[in-house]
């Protein structure tokens, strides 16, 4: 099966969670607005989703201005026990590049 296949875009690898801590990862600044149009998700969605994350101590929002910057706390531990514990960290070093351009994450 090819991964451009209709059959590969009916799912996700990763959840909506993690794809937008990947938006946060990749642009600190990032808006909701554009969080939404690179996951595929709403805005409301993308709000639901960084609360969550705020929620659970994975992101800090701070005020800048008009606008959020968000803060990952790279060092704390994932939800699931996969193997040995790993952080939010070592999971955003594998699926970051910061030298790739940014685009849809669906």
């Amino acid at each position: 099966m090819r991964l451009d296949s209709p059959a590969m875009a009916a799912w996700s690898f990763l959840t909506k969670h993690a794809r937008v801590l990947v938006c946060i990862a990749h642009d600190p600044g990032v808006r909701l607005r554009d969080i939404a149009t690179m996951v595929g998700i709403t805005e409301r969605t993308a709000f639901d989703v960084v609360n969550d994350l705020a929620s659970a101590g994975y992101v800090v929002k701070n005020k800048d201005g008009r606008r959020n910057r968000y803060e990952i706390q790279a060092h704390l531990p994932l939800r699931e026990a996969i193997g040995r514990e790993r952080t939010i960290g070592e999971v955003l070093e594998i699926l970051v590049d910061t030298n790739v351009p940014k685009g849809p994450l669906t």
